[in-house]
């Protein structure tokens, strides 16, 4: 069975840069036509942070029963929480990087941008970041914790059938 492995942080910051470069290629296209700057909405920093809350609530209930019943797993459950976990840090880093190519745009420019087209950008780096770290963490809880179910070696113990593990036991 291969083990799964961490989220490589490389492939977290290269996501965060193409969002970068997207916010300074959308903000330069703005500009060049004679439009005013992209300005987020506020429901997009807030929807970010609500996803991050919900990921949240998710990861401490699998981490508490982790703790609890270590044996009574559902593992499709963790999966699912592991894929969304690892998603979430895609998408905050993916925003994140947006709202920072947006501020960055602002700037170079000439006449200094208000507060009212600022702060929506980095209320989205903020909520992105936030995202970002909250699905690193709830990642970190869905790691298996070490049981019975390997041999010495760290291999799987070739005696147990498809009924033995713990996620199958009567609860």
């Amino acid at each position: 069975m291969r083990k799964v492995e961490r989220s490589n942080p490389l492939v977290t910051l290269a996501v965060a840069a193409m969002g970068a470069a997207v916010g300074l290629v959308v903000q330069f296209a703005l500009s060049s036509r004679g439009h005013a700057p992209l300005s987020p909405p506020l429901s997009l920093p807030a929807s970010l942070v609500l996803v991050a809350g919900v990921l949240l609530v998710f990861g401490l209930r699998l981490r508490r029963q982790i703790r609890k019943q270590p044996g009574a797993i559902d593992p499709f459950h963790a999966v699912r929480l592991l894929v969304t976990a690892r998603a979430g840090q895609i998408v905050g880093a993916l925003f994140g990087g947006f709202g920072a190519g947006l501020l960055l745009s602002l700037t170079g420019r000439s006449v200094a941008a208000t507060a009212a087209a600022w702060v929506p950008m980095m209320l989205v780096v903020i909520a992105g970041a936030v995202l970002l770290g909250c699905a690193a963490i709830v990642e970190h809880w869905c790691r298996v914790p070490p049981g019975d179910e390997t041999d010495e070696d760290g291999g799987l113990d070739p005696e147990r059938g498809p009924a033995d593990p713990a996620v199958y036991r009567d609860r």
